[in-house]
């Protein structure tokens, strides 16, 4: 599952990286901006005084050497006297550079020096610029502190505005938790102004009311089917019951009864097993696999309407199932009916182990697809054929699967046919 932050964290975030990123970014905007005409405005005065400085020079080159600068020293170098340059100033190309050199003292200075070379004499106006890196740097450390101020402003003003924008929903699932087991839960609208978290809740009661009306009807269902479809079903069983112990009953007449009880039985089961997944809870029982298999591959037996198929029992007479009969004849039922219908010639084994149920036949096998998709509703396969069905009943045995942490599966076997295994939790 990907992990999703809760509505109130990410509200808190947005406004904190809302109030980050604006003043970051007016930060940012500021310090270049100042940069940026900081060095246009005293690159363009520089090279102005330095075209004067060498105009005047060239007027009156005996003169007192320059003009009245303020914060600017001017330097003239003579063809014989290029040698004097200082090292770093040398191949620096007409225009305006940044440099920074120890004063006299030995203190780190910054200048802006402006540079004109013509063909005998080198020109040179340094602008001492400390002062103007340091103001900079200082405008920098409290544009930082502007940031870090207006961000935790912002957190403080996301965390206020995320409560009270966070508390009707809170209050709204307070509520509805209030209502979980409740037969007729309480309207919540009544409880919140006509806002977005007003109508949220108007529609919750709207689906509250459908979900209770449907709860009833299925539990009506429940206890509908629990007695009345249980009732004549054991009203059968008892007549076949009575019936069969006739010792004088035409042979034709007992098989067709034996049919009847047998029916009646699956029907039971079917019953008791369905009523579980509708109300999804487990039932409990202690069921010998071995017995359950053999009473199975019995009546699978009488619905094989004479093809030549085997029916093998075999395995661990001691395995336990922990569930009710009707569960695992339910579920091994179908799987084994499936085996059976599929199978028109050999053999279906029944192989019973410690913690699980194989059943190998020798039918046509399976395509991969098939394998995959078999427990799918209303599925029946590419190899189904003219056979009869709705495609249901493995649906059935994967729904029970679910409901007791078993694991089933059919898968197509190397030599012929197919397997299912049917794995119970130890």
């Amino acid at each position: 599952m990907r992990y999703r932050r809760r509505l109130r964290s990410r509200i808190i975030l947005s406004f904190f990286l809302l109030g980050f990123g604006l003043t970051a970014l007016f930060a940012t905007a500021t310090v270049l901006l100042r940069e940026r005409l900081e060095d246009q405005l005293i690159g363009e005065a520089l090279f102005q005084n330095v075209e004067d400085f060498a105009d005047e020079f060239y007027k009156d080159p005996e003169g007192s050497g320059g003009l009245p600068f303020q914060k600017i020293t001017g330097i003239v170098y003579s063809e014989r006297r290029f040698g004097n340059v200082p090292f770093q100033w040398r191949d620096l190309p007409d225009g305006v550079h940044e440099v920074s050199e120890e004063d006299t003292k030995g203190r780190q200075r910054t200048y802006k020096l402006a540079v004109k070379k013509d063909d005998g004499h080198w020109f040179f106006l340094r602008y001492d610029i400390t002062q103007e890196r340091a103001s900079q740097q200082q405008l920098m450390y409290a544009l930082i502190g502007v940031v870090l101020l207006f961000s935790v402003m912002s957190l403080v003003i996301g965390v206020w505005s995320s409560k009270r924008v966070i508390s009707p929903l809170t209050e709204l699932a307070h509520r509805m938790r209030g209502m979980a087991g409740s037969d007729k839960p309480q309207k919540l609208a009544p409880h919140f102004a006509n806002d977005e978290v007003g109508q949220l809740a108007a529609v919750l009661d709207d689906y509250a009311e459908q979900m209770t009306a449907l709860v009833k009807r299925d539990r009506e269902f429940n206890s509908d089917v629990s007695h009345e479809l249980r009732t004549p079903l054991a009203v059968i069983r008892g007549a076949t019951e009575l019936l069969l112990a006739n010792p004088d009953l035409p042979e034709k007449t007992r098989q067709r009864l034996l049919r009847i009880e047998r029916a009646a039985v699956q029907s039971t089961d079917l019953t008791t097993a369905l009523l579980l997944l509708s109300r999804n809870e487990r039932g409990t029982g202690h069921t010998p696999l071995l017995r359950l298999c053999h009473q199975l591959a019995d009546a699978s037996r009488t619905q094989l309407g004479g093809k030549p198929i085997e029916v093998i029992v075999q395995g661990d007479p001691d395995a336990i199932a922990e569930a009710p009969d009707a569960v695992l004849a339910v579920a091994l039922g179908n799987l084994i009916g499936n085996a059976c219908k599929y199978t028109n010639q050999g053999e279906v084994r029944i192989v019973v182990e410690a913690h699980q149920v194989r059943i190998e036949d020798t039918g046509p096998g399976l395509s991969e697809e098939d394998a995959a998709r078999l427990f799918e509703r209303g599925y029946r396969g590419s190899g189904a054929g003219g056979t009869v069905g709705g495609g249901i009943g493995l649906s059935i045995v994967r729904r029970l699967c679910e409901l007791y942490d078993w694991h089933v599966s059919i898968a197509p076997r190397p030599e012929q046919g197919a397997v299912a295994i049917l794995r119970f939790q130890p």
